[in-house]
């Protein structure tokens, strides 16, 4: 590879010499990969290029480009190479502390949304298992005159939650906190949100080489994928205000088992929300009438 890219002195040529790369190892998309790795090491819109292959690549852009290449076939995620990830059309900075924010994610902000009324109402928010503060943090940017709070485990993942806020413009309405689910908070919250690891601990070496870069606290759900569930769901109970709404990501499979512990932790199902590719994602609770 370091052979190669050292003759890849134009946007064009780095990009075909990238792509290669990348497919030669079996990496998809490669295309889209090696476009955002070469844009990212030139420092210019992807845009530019695309439109023009014949500019030269700006001092160091190749040697970081073989740097990055070599962390993409290795399997990190695109992510973490280039530090930032687009969730709800905001840009979040990304570390290996943190998950990488998902698009089926998102379902749990739109079901939200289409969910709550008035969107202009004050509410409290709450976020447990934050990372980068994405749900918390885009829930914000559709609320105007809401306040939350994201708690982790993780001291690295509540800086990063932080410094997003901050870009954002949110940090006056957030506020991140260390601790273990819901301890020790008190208080009320009208919407509840939450995406907890939830793959089963034996099926964590079976997981894309990608995912398993990831923070294993993040993914493994213990035994059978629910154990993060079983400590959530009292809390939840506890803290979701009268006619407030709790969303909760789940895995493939898990929405009934879910459903059922919030049931028995005293909750009323509100429904369930397929992601883009009808898997049920997420699911929706309530406080009993």
């Amino acid at each position: 590879m370091s052979a190669a890219l050292a003759t890849a002195d134009t946007l064009g040529a780095a990009l075909a010499r990238g792509r290669t790369a990348l497919r030669d190892a079996g990496i998809e998309p490669a295309a889209l990969d090696a476009r955002l790795l070469v844009a990212a090491a030139a420092g210019v819109p992807v845009e530019t290029v695309i439109a023009y292959p014949e500019r030269a690549l700006p001092p160091g852009a190749a040697e970081r480009l073989q740097s990055w290449l070599a962390r993409r076939l290795a399997r990190e995620p695109m992510a973490y190479i280039l530090g930032r990830r687009e969730f709800w059309s905001l840009d979040f900075v990304v570390t290996p502390a943190t998950l990488t924010p998902r698009p089926d994610s998102e379902t749990l902000v739109a079901a939200v949304l289409e969910r709550i009324g008035d969107h202009q109402a004050p509410r409290r928010l709450l976020d447990f298992g934050t990372g980068t503060g994405c749900l918390l943090l885009a829930l914000l940017s559709e609320l105007p005159a809401a306040s939350g709070i994201g708690v982790d485990s993780s001291d690295a993942a509540l800086a990063v939650a932080r410094g997003n806020a901050e870009t954002l413009g949110l940090a006056t309405r957030a506020v991140f906190v260390r601790g273990d689910w819901g301890a020790g908070l008190a208080g009320m919250f009208d919407i509840i949100i939450s995406n907890p690891p939830y793959i089963a601990t034996h099926q964590l070496a079976a997981l894309p080489p990608e995912v398993r870069h990831e923070p294993q606290p993040a993914l493994d759900g213990g035994a059978d994928g629910l154990a993060a569930y079983r400590r959530l769901m009292s809390d939840v109970a506890r803290l979701l205000a009268r006619g407030g709404i709790a969303a909760l990501e789940v895995g493939d499979g898990q929405a009934a088992d879910v459903e059922a512990l919030g049931v028995a932790a005293g909750l009323g199902v509100a429904g369930r929300v397929t992601d883009l590719a009808g898997i049920e994602r997420c699911v929706l609770l309530r406080t009993k009438s």
